[in-house]
């Protein structure tokens, strides 16, 4: 079924009439010489221009990639309001397999397509785009961060994203044990790739017991080589959540991790991640509460990369960034306590504060 547009009838009932919808606009782009296929989304500017990365995907249609892009901005909305950014949402994806089809000539015609909404939109990595394909788009627009260091950008966000996963695990630690320390603590990292390794150098520094799990047998290697005492390795995510003893985990791989066959498998008291979109559907955050499992929201731990990207824009600073990012350990136990003061979920708790930010900079 379609609109009078074309367009499929229930991406545009998500965008004008659902709760999931309210986006400000959505730009779809098309240039048939480099084959690019994109969509722009901008959920909300009420605190600043949108950010968000670019996600390069083979969706199974159109329609898929809209969904996504909508979903995704909207999330960046709640991300940047909780991380004290200027910035509201946006999401673009573009549409193919980036191993067949990117292309210098369709990464220069995207970047005049985010050029051309003049700042309303500033993009950055995600999903399928590196830093390397960053620079190309920064040659035709200027609102694109995740740059190279050569370029003027501040590389590799990763090792902020794990620094500010690991302030939140802190903060889980401090409020349901009174301490902040996880020396002696069991810890589970699912996917140890570009975040999650350097998250178990922290917590290995703070005297943790890591348990780790990896669909690529090489990122496994490398940790265990690296850490020939205090690590162990499972097999898989199953096997991770059931580790006896385990006192937090964290999922740092693919979205979904959290659902009706995992939760209530958990052993861990504690779940706090890098990953995006961790509760596979509404209502999961209640079952984690049902079963005195705290939930440290994952827009909110895993920030310190869109902090780190951010600050290209005003020429970046490490330090400042990191100051930045220590910020979340204070931000993860205010939701905390607003989620015990509210008696709800702290995903619900998290809502709550980025709605306030952002409805309090609209009347202003």
């Amino acid at each position: 079924m379609t609109d009078v547009t074309g367009a499929p009838a229930d991406v545009l009932h998500t965008l004008f009439r659902s709760d999931q919808g309210g986006h400000e606009q959505v730009v779809l782009c098309q240039d048939r010489a480099s084959g690019l296929k994109a969509v722009i989304a901008i959920h909300s500017t009420a605190l600043g221009p949108a950010l968000g990365g670019t996600r390069f995907y083979p969706y199974a249609s159109e329609q898929e990639a809209v969904t996504d892009a909508l979903n995704l901005a909207r999330g960046m909305s709640y991300k940047n309001a909780m991380a004290g950014l200027d910035h509201g949402g946006g999401k673009a994806v573009i549409i193919g397999d980036p191993e067949q089809i990117k292309s210098e000539e369709l990464l220069l015609a995207y970047g005049r397509f985010v050029a051309s909404l003049g700042g309303r939109y500033v993009t950055a990595c995600d999903v399928g785009t590196y830093v390397a394909d960053m620079d190309v788009v920064a040659r035709e627009c200027r609102w694109t961060t995740g740059r190279s260091p050569e370029n003027g950008g501040a590389g590799d966000s990763s090792v902020l994203t794990a620094f500010g996963v690991f302030q939140g695990m802190r903060a889980s630690a401090q409020h349901l044990w009174g301490d902040p320390t996880l020396r002696g603590r069991k810890v589970g990292v699912a996917g140890v790739g570009k975040v999650g390794h350097h998250l178990v150098e922290h917590l290995r520094e703070d005297g943790a017991e890591v348990v780790i799990t990896d669909v690529r047998a090489d990122s496994v290697r490398r940790i265990l080589d690296r850490h020939p005492s205090g690590v162990t390795a499972v097999a898989d995510t199953e096997a991770l959540i059931r580790t006896e003893g385990l006192d937090i985990y964290a999922p740092c791989a693919l979205g979904g991790a959290l659902n009706d066959d995992s939760v209530p498998a958990l052993t861990a008291r504690i779940v706090c991640g890098a990953a995006n979109n961790q509760l596979a559907h509404p209502g999961v955050e209640k079952d984690l509460a049902d079963r005195s499992i705290l939930y440290a929201p994952d827009y909110v731990v895993n920030a310190g990369g869109v902090i780190q990207v951010a600050d290209e824009l005003h020429g970046f600073d490490f330090d400042r960034c990191k100051a930045k990012a220590a910020k979340i350990f204070d931000t993860t136990l205010a939701i905390f306590a607003r989620a015990k003061q509210d008696g709800i979920p702290p995903a619900a708790a998290a809502d709550r504060i980025a709605e306030q930010r952002m409805a309090e900079a609209r009347r202003h």
